[in-house]
């Protein structure tokens, strides 16, 4: 059967015998005729059309037996529907195809896209349109019987397919709010404390990797909006409005969602303000990837003028220690300067975490000749700073030192020289090195330019 040939046919033959040729009574008769026969080969019609859905739209032809035959099952009824409504030359109305919401639904669930469901109405059309024309014959009143049938039938195909869409669409904002609600009543309780031990919770928690068994290292981030200056079109990426930002919060929490693919959904949620995810690692895969692909989202969403600070947690195990990650997370949050970023505490070392967490009294405790040396360093490209650490690392071997620095051992003596007569430390007493390399650490703690005083969080 080839795809429209048979409309062609048929209009060019009602073009040379125009419909004046056959009385209304003969016309009656052929289209009485033709919807009988299409009523009495309803089932077999209906199996043609799964047939040709299924060669034409891929999404059909890989489902099983079972979705098969619930289409075809719904076919028929569409077939019927529209040949009683046919027969009784009438306007279509909402009982008639009241059957397919129940059917729009399973279509839902089932994962079919819509394009693909409305593409599966025209097909059935199609079919449905091509057995009417070969049934008219070579008559003029075989032709002229279904012509008077393609308005009705149009009709009818507009009015089940919009229905069909509109209760597809109801269904999957109802699946998606409950998604949604799912989600966020499974995050309250895991931050509890309180891991679900049966129902959905504990259904939701499973299909996350959150199960009460699960052992898999897990980590929490925390992610938060920032406002961003005004762009080209005069608006702040963070909207003043009632919503504060919802639709940018929940591009970044889905963009969060998918950054980790490790066969299990992220577990990704808006909580108020701020953004909430525990992904889980998965077997051979450690926490510097995940940080990773955070930094990758973060940027991704700056191209969409969507900024984010996140805070990352230390590596966990079990659903247990939730509520510990979480604070974590929160307390990285306040290392990340004005702009944001990604504070991950798997990359941050003890002794980077307290300088990055001291106040001014520690910043006050530093010598005034150790930080008048480490501002004018910084100055001047850091060189100073840098043999410091060097040295550290080498275990106070000065040839290693030099080495790591790819300088030679006799410059790598001055700059030792230098920075004891600037400050009065001599870097081979473990006591004067520790001092310089906390006095470092809370110098690095600030942004550049920066008072030393200053706080370097963001409040």
């Amino acid at each position: 059967m080839h795809r429209g040939s048979g409309t062609e046919a048929l209009t060019t033959a009602a073009t040379a015998a125009p419909a004046t040729a056959a009385t209304a009574e003969a016309v009656r008769v052929e289209r009485a005729r033709i919807l009988a026969e299409l009523l009495g080969d309803l089932d077999r019609l209906a199996g043609a059309a799964v047939e040709v859905m299924r060669a034409e739209i891929p999404a059909y032809e890989a489902r099983d037996g079972a979705f098969c035959a619930d289409v075809r099952e719904q076919v028929a009824r569409h077939y019927r529907s529209k040949l009683a409504v046919l027969l009784a030359d009438r306007t279509v109305t909402p009982e008639d195809v009241a059957f397919t919401r129940r059917a729009a639904m399973r279509r839902a669930r089932a994962g079919v896209a819509l394009a693909d469901y409305i593409n599966a109405f025209r097909v059935g059309q199609q079919v449905f349109w091509e057995s009417v024309i070969e049934r008219a014959g070579a008559s003029p009143a075989g032709h002229d019987a279904a012509l008077s049938l393609a308005a009705p039938l149009m009709r009818y195909c507009d009015f089940a397919s919009t229905h069909a869409a509109n209760a597809y669409m109801e269904f999957q904002q109802y699946a998606a709010a409950e998604a949604v609600r799912e989600s966020r009543d499974l995050l309250e309780t895991l931050l509890a404390g309180d891991p679900p031990a049966r129902g959905r919770r504990l259904s939701a928690a499973r299909a996350h990797g959150l199960g009460p068994d699960a052992c898999a290292p897990l980590l929490v981030v925390v992610a938060v909006l920032l406002p961003r200056p005004c762009g080209a079109g005069g608006q702040d990426a963070v909207p003043a409005g009632p919503d504060r930002g919802a639709d940018a919060r929940h591009a970044a929490c889905a963009a969060i969602a998918r950054a980790w693919g490790n066969g299990v959904r992220t577990l990704s949620v808006v909580r108020h303000s701020e953004i909430v995810a525990v992904p889980v690692l998965g077997p051979g895969t450690g926490p510097a990837e995940l940080c990773d692909r955070l930094q990758a989202v973060r940027e991704s969403l700056l191209c969409e003028e969507i900024a984010l600070a996140m805070g990352v947690s230390t590596v966990v195990a079990g659903t247990a220690r939730i509520p510990r990650a979480y604070r974590e997370a929160r307390t990285a949050l306040e290392l990340l300067p004005e702009e944001g970023g990604v504070a991950a505490l798997p990359r941050i070392t003890p002794f980077q975490y307290l300088a990055l967490r001291a106040d001014d009294t520690a910043r006050h405790l530093v010598d005034p000749r150790v930080s008048a040396l480490l501002a004018e360093d910084r100055a001047r490209d850091g060189v100073l700073t840098a043999t410091i650490r060097a040295f550290a690392a080498a275990d106070l071997n000065l040839r290693a030192a030099a080495a790591r620095l790819r300088i030679h051992p006799n410059t790598a003596q001055y700059r030792l020289r230098r920075i004891r007569e600037r400050t009065g430390r001599n870097l081979r007493r473990i006591d004067d090195l520790v001092d310089l390399l906390v006095a470092i650490g809370l110098h690095d703690s600030l942004p550049p330019g920066a008072p030393a005083r200053e706080r370097p969080g963001r409040g």
